[in-house]
């Protein structure tokens, strides 16, 4: 185009927006027939997953929040607009639905960015905003670190009922187009679902849309860090009984080992929610520990017998047979001198 067409579009432009605007309240739903609902159209799209805090139930993210909508007072030809299809003007110009997140965990309740929306000559209207939301997800921690996580975000109107807005998905799924890869959580999935609820202070119904958000996590990062240094330090556990009870390091190994151990578990109750359901890498590491302290204590009573002296009372025949002859052939110990493939007397 020329430089003077494209002034006088925005002359045009400039003329289009005070006529719009003339006689037009944005405090007012845009029908003509009141007694008619205004259809809403939402659809979210995933961009990041910031955080998931598994201690409070709150996942952390940025959305992006399409709302698409028709207002019968802006409208316009055209034709008589120099054949100006859309324009682009802020959000607060014109009326927008009051859809929320029903289930916000912010405490500061941070509702989406004041961006421009773009209206079309037939008065459709498409608001695009960005958001970062925390949302309350019920985390269930009993297999961790092998677990999934279904984590919900409820959207919906927080005045308007079902008879005067009806708020639609846009597509059955949460777009993950433009998602960014999370170093500890895999996106399986985002299924978009459409329900209607009547509350009980009211009788009109009220419709919002469910984005189900289908999560798996990454456990390699557990497994290097928590998994395998617990298997490692639980091996060296029965290691204490071939172990010279003259060393006097039998029990100093049993309670290093311990400790070791409650170290790893201190570490996963830090980052676990405080509930009934125990993950199943704690229940592994109360069971290590229980088998080592028996095994210490076991160990504590094997050197009171050894450091009894001569004047101790002699060993029963029965504790002789049981142990010299039975568990020591089923733990391959032999006395001194003898060899454990080729016994000798």
């Amino acid at each position: 185009l020329s430089p003077g067409c494209r002034g006088a579009q925005g002359r045009f432009a400039y003329k289009l927006l005070h006529d719009l605007f003339a006689n037009y309240s944005s405090a007012l739903r845009p029908v003509e027939d009141t007694d008619r609902a205004l259809n809403v159209t939402l659809q979210v799209t995933l961009s990041q997953i910031i955080d998931m805090d598994e201690r409070n139930q709150v996942l952390t993210s940025y959305l992006w929040v399409r709302q698409t909508w028709l207002d019968a007072h802006l409208t316009w030809d055209k034709d008589g607009y120099g054949g100006i299809d859309s324009i682009r003007i802020p959000s607060s110009y014109v009326w927008r639905p009051d859809i929320i997140l029903y289930n916000n965990a912010d405490e500061h309740f941070g509702g989406s960015m004041e961006t421009n929306v773009v209206l079309r000559s037939d008065g459709h209207i498409m608001w695009d905003s960005p958001a970062i939301t925390k949302s309350s997800c019920k985390v269930d921690v009993s297999y961790f670190p092998f677990d999934g996580q279904r984590c919900r975000l409820t959207f919906g109107s927080w005045t308007y009922n079902g008879n005067q807005i009806d708020l639609r998905n846009q597509l059955d799924t949460g777009d993950l187009t433009d998602f960014v890869e999370n170093v500890e959580w895999e996106v399986l999935g985002m299924p978009a679902t459409r329900n209607v609820i009547t509350y009980g202070c009211c009788s009109e119904p009220y419709p919002d849309v469910t984005y189900t958000l289908l999560l798996r996590r990454r456990a390699s990062f557990y497994i290097f860090n928590l998994l395998l240094p617990c298997i490692m330090v639980s091996f060296l556990a029965p290691l204490g009984f071939y172990l010279p009870a003259d060393s006097g390091e039998k029990v100093s190994l049993g309670v290093t080992v311990l400790l070791a151990l409650t170290v790893f578990q201190l570490l996963v109750a830090e980052s676990m929610p405080p509930s009934e359901s125990v993950p199943l890498i704690g229940k592994y590491y109360i069971a290590t520990m229980t088998m080592i302290t028996a095994s210490t204590a076991l160990t504590i009573f094997i050197m009171n017998v050894h450091h009894c002296g001569p004047g101790a009372r002699p060993v029963p025949p029965w504790a002789r047979r049981l142990i010299l002859h039975h568990m020591a052939r089923l733990c391959c110990v032999y006395e001194v001198g003898e060899s454990c493939r080729s016994p000798q007397r």
